[in-house]
């Protein structure tokens, strides 16, 4: 470790930072705008100067400089700041006066740093530089007579994301940034907002809605996809403005997809905002909590336990399926499900539906076996990561399923159930890769479980972890790469608290046929909209959710609930991650909060649940289930003898594997009430890189 002298203070830092990151660990602020510590080294925007000794008399860039033995870093020297004066002057040029009406205006590091490092004043006189806007897709706004040339953006493009989409034209006082007139294909191309230093980069569909300083802030979780993203909501009043993303590097770093960031205006459209039931006429009224509750109350007592069920949704919190499974427990109903798409996932064996290498776990891997997903689709934030351990070499990446452009080179194996059954009993060259690696993991998604033969397809999955000896590699290492990657945000919440078919109950399927033959009579859909909703005719269909999707069309009764940014809940992300949603406004009209309006309705059955608050219930739920305590924590999957058997040996079918996400930008209910997300379908549909075109 090289002792340097930074400011007189002698320090040891570790061997290969640079002169900016040893300043920053003993606490010395260095100004910057092209530096990101997430992206390359660009040294292009000269902010950074400061003297170093031994060296030649003049300021250097401390951006590019490696630190070395002896070396003596001065930061406040008249010269540096002479210096730093100056780039500041010559940066703001061509700059436009326009910050009053900059939707970065408070958020702008250039504003920050001109105050702190710039003159009191201009000295240019010439005319400005003007540059034409370009255009790059519904996202992203742009300024670009703002642009500093800090190529922030083309690199996350370019590293991060991978996609080529955004470049520089010219040199020197005709340089432009430029995307050529296209719009940016990348599931992340929004965090471009959060990189740009100035305003040339901005939210379109935030655009000129309200200031910084107007909004309240709450730090909450993204429920769009099952990584549970740590987000930032933005609100003024009772209404949404943005959603920005929050820094946790073992989930998302400081990324987050498009979908989590833009969705948000989907909050405000088809909301159900009271209670409805249907009249005689088949038309549905609006009705009393009172009236609303007794109908579904009389429906149920009547069909007695046997012939009533209840589906979980994608959305929902594990506070609101934990009260329900407590209210079908009440009345003796078995038939109860949280995997609407059926997937074959065994809840019996916790590490055999979770993500246990973690997501952080997967820059220590060293190959991946890809089956029935694409991450790109069903989980940006995991993809960037898979894509952040391809970019260091040394990470062959396998593929069964669907071919998809996964921003970094694939071995495509096969389509399908042959291809995974040639590597589950060894006869594919690719078992070889992974045999020879030391930390091989494969990830298994919804595409290869949520199908007839899933529970045959998890076995083999299983049997290729063996073989590879992914878990309990003997090392001590505490390695297990079998990996689920779920695409609902409520998934691994509802199988730990153990919402599935009791003892001779009914799961998604035999529930939905049920219906159809009339030996289920009352359906309770829990924010449940990913169903074949035409199969509940026959049945009294209950829908308890925030947006009239399918679910609501379908329903006798219809109870409006709360959405993510309208209630505190508790979530677990594809690892196991238990996290803490917060309540950033309320729920419009007479909507209320889903556990709440369980627990009434269990009073109106003459059988209330034991708790009358979220925290007596979350009391409840931890005494019952101690894992949920650990906030933002991972525990361990067992390894080795320990981690039990799942799935079920079996023939596996013919039927290729297929994507479980037809259309990237809408998934659920909130993303399919979005205006921003059908702008981007329908932008991106042309290219087929938004709507299940293979490519």
């Amino acid at each position: 470790m090289p002792k340097v002298k930074i400011n007189g203070q002698e320090v040891e830092v570790e061997a290969g930072l640079t002169v900016l990151q040893a300043c920053e660990q003993i606490g010395v602020e260095i100004p910057r705008f092209c530096y990101h510590e997430r992206l390359s080294i660009a040294g292009n925007c000269r902010m950074c100067l400061v003297e170093v000794k031994p060296g030649p008399p003049k300021p250097a860039a401390s951006c590019a400089l490696p630190v070395g033995e002896g070396m003596e870093i001065f930061t406040d020297t008249p010269m540096v700041k002479r210096a730093r004066n100056g780039v500041m002057e010559f940066l703001l040029i061509n700059h436009p006066l326009d910050c009053p009406i900059c939707d970065q205006g408070g958020e702008c590091d250039l504003q920050d740093q001109a105050m702190a490092y710039g003159y009191d004043g201009s000295r240019y006189a010439e005319n400005k530089r003007a540059v034409k806007e370009k255009y790059m897709g519904p996202l992203v706004k742009t300024i670009m007579t703002r642009c500093i040339h800090c190529t922030r953006c083309i690199r996350f493009a370019s590293e991060v994301a991978g996609v080529d989409a955004i470049g520089m034209l010219n040199r020197g006082e005709h340089a432009e940034i430029t995307s050529l007139e296209q719009a940016i294909q990348s599931e992340l191309s929004g965090n471009v907002i959060d990189l740009c230093p100035v305003g040339a980069l901005t939210s379109k569909p935030y655009a000129f809605a309200a200031r910084s300083w107007e909004l309240s802030k709450t730090e909450s979780i993204d429920v769009m996809d099952a990584v549970g993203c740590n987000i930032r909501v933005d609100a003024r009043g009772n209404e949404v403005m943005r959603v920005l993303p929050r820094l946790n590097e073992d989930v998302n770093e400081e990324w987050i997809s498009d979908k989590s960031r833009f969705a948000c205006d989907g909050l405000l459209r088809q909301r159900l905002d009271r209670p409805y039931v249907r009249n005689a006429q088949g038309k549905l009224e609006e009705a009393s909590w009172g009236d609303a509750l007794r109908a579904v109350a009389a429906k149920i007592t009547a069909a007695g336990p046997a012939k009533v069920a209840a589906l979980a949704g994608d959305l929902c919190d594990v506070e609101s399926m934990y009260a329900l499974r407590g209210l079908m427990a009440a009345i003796g109903s078995p038939h109860l499900d949280c995997r609407q798409d059926g997937a074959a996932l065994d809840p019996s064996v916790r590490a055999s539906y979770l993500f246990n290498t973690t997501i952080a776990g997967i820059e220590a891997a060293d190959a991946c076996l890809l089956i029935g997903t694409n991450p790109r689709w069903e989980a940006p934030l995991v993809n960037a990561r898979l894509r952040k351990r391809w970019l260091r070499g040394g990470f062959p990446v396998g593929v069964v399923g669907p071919r998809h452009d996964l921003t970094y080179d694939c071995d495509y194996l096969g389509a399908g159930p042959e291809t995974l059954e040639q590597l589950s009993t060894g006869r594919h060259a690719f078992v070889e890769t992974l045999k020879k690696a030391e930390k091989p993991m494969l990830i298994l998604g919804m595409g290869a479980l949520a199908r007839r033969d899933g529970a045959a397809v998890l076995s083999a999955a299983r049997e290729i972890a063996a073989q590879a000896g992914m878990v309990d590699s003997g090392n001590g290492d505490g390695w297990n790469g079998f990996n689920v990657l779920h695409t609902a945000a409520a998934r691994v919440g509802g199988l730990d608290i153990g919402f599935v078919p009791g003892k001779g109950g009914k799961g998604t399927a035999e529930i939905l046929e049920g219906a159809e033959k009339g030996e289920i009579a009352v359906v309770y859909l829990l924010g449940a909209d990913e169903i074949d909703a035409a199969r509940l005719k026959k049945a009294f269909v209950v829908y308890q959710g925030h947006h009239g999707d399918a679910g609501a069309h379908a329903a006798d009764v219809i109870l409006p609930g709360a959405a993510y940014t309208e209630k505190s809940g508790l979530y677990v992300n594809t690892e196991g991650r238990v996290q803490l949603g917060a309540r950033a406004v309320f729920p419009p009209g007479d909507a209320r909060e889903d556990w709440a309006i369980l627990r009434a309705l269990s009073g109106e059955l003459g059988k209330p649940l034991p708790y009358d608050t979220q925290d007596a219930l979350r009391d409840k739920l931890r005494r019952e289930l101690p894992g949920f305590l650990a906030i933002d924590t991972v525990e361990p999957s067992p390894s080795g003898a320990s981690w039990g058997a799942f799935g079920k040996a079996g023939p596996l079918g013919g039927e290729a594997f297929r994507s479980p996400i037809a259309n990237f930008y809408m998934t659920d209910p909130i993303s399919r009430s979005s205006v921003t997300m059908a702008k981007c379908a329908d932008e991106l549909a042309n290219s087929g890189k938004a709507t299940g075109t293979d490519g």
